[in-house]
């Protein structure tokens, strides 16, 4: 029997890990990852930010894990050797009405405590000739990483505390009993004191497969992404991002550049039609059929349905799409954009149709599950696990 066995390997659950041992040398602890490697999903998909906070409350959990995570992401890169930059974000308003909103923007970065400057027009041309806009904030605490990187020092960091780690597990039922909790999985089967579930996009499934009784489903959104062509590689120096709409739910298509010298433009936000159907094409029947059968889908399709529909015809529509990164980026041309695997974000729902933007974990007597764990949970990862760990070890106690 384990002391521990954790199901997810992507960065929060080899985050986990990797704390629980720190915490509890000497614990047994298996790691179940259904995929035949790490960090396949979000992960290994996301657009590789260190992001700074600058959208979130001052003095609100998310604020504060996501300025800790960034602080303790760079200083365990630079500790194991992972390459990384702070290159900073530049927030760009293109007319009066978005600097209006670039105003408000900086004074949350205030309250943030975020090294910052605001940036003029003219001062705009001087750092980024090909970036036009009335106004901008640059943000310098922003960074880039590779995350898939850094989920290998993890699982390294794991193997050499005497933790070990399954692929190949998917899991295909859980048993618990007063003194243990059993996973069945494509691995063989695994016994622990506690278990720890960090499983993204299939997190309601096993919360449903432990026995709990919850309200929300994950929904899949699929972010559409282009590389833009590596002989307009050098286009940019910092990541390039859009004043938010309020309107909209996600941040918009910005321009992100990433540790391996690419350039990429994206993502864009549509219901995907499957949790892991990155090439888009064909709707999954499981995935389909779980949408449909829960109400809080077609509530939250009526919430949104304006920006559903602003987003589905930048899907659809390539020109579109590039007309959108022009208002900031006006030298891109429709060649320039070539294509990129799509990323799936995990979006908590609930009944009622709301977002679920907050972190939600649920408990059994021998479980913890992390159903939600909020963008950007790949920065925020290491205090995130600080938190789940401690969960865990009142839990042993």
């Amino acid at each position: 029997m384990y002391d521990y066995t954790i199901i997810g390997g992507g960065i929060l659950g080899l985050a986990t890990a990797y704390r629980l041992l720190q915490e509890r040398p000497g614990a047994t602890l298996v790691l179940l990852e259904k995929e035949s490697g790490l960090a396949r999903h979000q992960t290994g998909h996301n657009s590789g930010v260190i992001h700074a906070g600058v959208y979130y409350t001052p003095g609100s959990l998310k604020a504060r894990l996501c300025k800790e995570g960034a602080a303790r992401t760079i200083r365990f890169c630079e500790e194991q050797g992972v390459a990384y930059e702070r290159c900073g974000k530049l927030i760009v308003a293109t007319d009066a009405e978005e600097a209006a909103r670039l105003k408000g923007l900086e004074e949350r970065v205030v309250a943030n405590a975020l090294d910052h400057e605001t940036v003029s027009a003219d001062r705009l041309r001087e750092i980024e000739p090909n970036v036009a806009g009335a106004a901008a904030l640059l943000v310098h605490a922003t960074g880039i990483v590779d995350y898939s990187q850094i989920c290998a020092r993890f699982a390294d960091a794991i193997r050499e505390s005497g933790g070990e780690i399954r692929t190949g597990a998917a899991v295909t039922a859980i048993r618990e009993s007063d003194t243990e909790i059993a996973v069945e999985s494509g691995a063989g089967d695994f016994t622990a004191r506690t278990l720890i579930v960090c499983a993204g996009l299939q997190g309601d499934r096993l919360a449903l497969m432990s026995g709990l009784d919850i309200d929300f489903r994950v929904l899949p959104f699929r972010g559409e992404y282009y590389r833009v062509a590596q002989a307009r590689g050098q286009l940019v120096n910092h990541l390039i991002y859009p004043v938010p709409d309020p309107s909209l739910p996600f941040l918009g298509v910005h321009l992100t550049r990433h540790i391996d010298g690419s350039l990429s433009v994206g993502p864009n936000a549509v219901l995907s039609l499957g949790r892991e159907n990155y090439g888009g094409n064909f709707p999954v029947p499981r995935d389909m059929a779980d949408m449909m059968a829960f109400p809080g889908f077609y509530k939250l399709m009526a919430r949104f349905a304006a920006a559903g529909l602003y987003e589905l015809r930048g899907s659809l529509s390539k020109q579109v799409y590039l007309e959108r990164c022009r208002k900031y980026c006006p030298s891109l041309a429709y060649d320039d954009l070539q294509p990129m695997e799509a990323g799936i974000r995990a979006q908590t729902v609930s009944a009622d149709g709301t977002l679920v933007d907050d972190f939600l974990f649920l408990e059994t007597a021998r479980s913890l599950h992390v159903c939600n764990a909020p963008s950007p949970a790949a920065t925020s990862a290491l205090p995130i696990a600080d938190d789940v760990v401690a969960r865990a070890l009142r839990k042993a106690n």
